[in-house]
C-alpha cells in the first residue's frame, strides 16, 4: 500500500480549461519528476520499441505530420515535435471523433541530479461524452496507470496488480475535480463510476 500511495503522491494533478479548434475544452494535467535523464525519458516516449513497455504497441509514421495508432484504438497526428523537450499529438478514438477535439502534449525539462521534470496535458472538448459520468478520471486514471508503468520501466521492475492503485487514483482525480470547482455530489458519483470502470478489467 505504501508503494501505491508514494507513486500517486509523486504526481501533481489539476483540471483546467482552454480552447481547442473544435471548441471550449477542459484539461487534465499531470506533473512529476522521473529519476532518469531527459534523453532517456524522451526515448521512452517516442521509441516504437519502448512505447509498448509502458503505454501500448504503436504503428504509423512517427515523425512530425505523421499519423499513429495504438493497439487500444487511440489514433492521431503528430502536431509538434521538438526533441527532447516537447511533443504534441491529436488524441482521438472511434470513427466519429471530431478533428481538433482532443490533444495530448508532453513537456520535459532537466531536473536536479540528472532527473527529468515531466508534464503531460490532455485537452478534450467539453462535449466529451465521458466527462459527465467519469469527470477528469476518465482519462486521468488511464494516464496515471501509464506513468506508473513508465516509473517501473526506468526502475527495471514489474508493476504490481493495479486494483488498489486504480481506487486511489480515481480518488485523487476526484480531489482535483473538487479543487477545480466540481459539485461534490457529481464528483463522488464520478469517482465511483471511474473506479468501477477501470477495475472491471476493460481498461487496466
Amino acid at each position: 500500500m505504501k508503494d501505491v500511495l508514494d507513486e500517486l503522491a509523486a504526481t501533481r494533478r489539476a483540471m483546467g480549461k482552454r480552447n481547442l479548434p473544435a471548441g471550449e475544452a477542459y484539461t487534465i494535467e499531470l506533473r512529476r519528476r522521473y529519476r532518469a535523464p531527459v534523453d532517456a525519458v524522451w526515448d521512452a516516449l517516442t521509441s516504437p520499441d519502448r512505447l509498448p513497455r509502458w503505454l501500448q504497441p504503436i504503428t504509423g509514421d512517427l515523425h512530425p505530420g505523421g499519423r499513429f495508432e495504438l493497439a487500444s484504438g487511440e489514433y492521431g497526428d503528430i502536431l509538434h515535435c521538438d526533441p527532447p523537450q516537447s511533443l504534441k499529438v491529436s488524441w482521438l478514438y472511434g470513427p466519429d471523433a471530431r478533428p481538433g477535439s482532443s490533444e495530448v502534449e508532453v513537456h520535459l525539462s532537466p531536473g536536479p541530479a540528472d532527473d527529468t521534470d515531466f508534464e503531460l496535458i490532455h485537452t478534450a472538448t467539453l462535449d466529451d461524452p465521458l466527462l459527465p459520468t467519469y469527470g477528469p478520471g476518465a482519462g486521468g486514471v488511464g494516464w496515471d496507470l501509464a506513468l506508473r508503468n513508465l516509473t517501473h520501466l526506468f526502475a527495471g521492475t514489474t508493476p504490481p496488480e493495479p486494483h488498489e492503485f486504480i481506487r486511489h487514483s480515481a480518488a485523487a482525480w476526484g480531489r482535483a475535480h473538487l479543487a477545480a470547482g466540481g459539485d461534490p455530489h457529481h464528483v463522488a458519483a464520478a469517482v465511483e463510476a471511474t473506479t468501477a470502470f477501470y477495475s472491471s478489467g476493460d481498461a487496466s
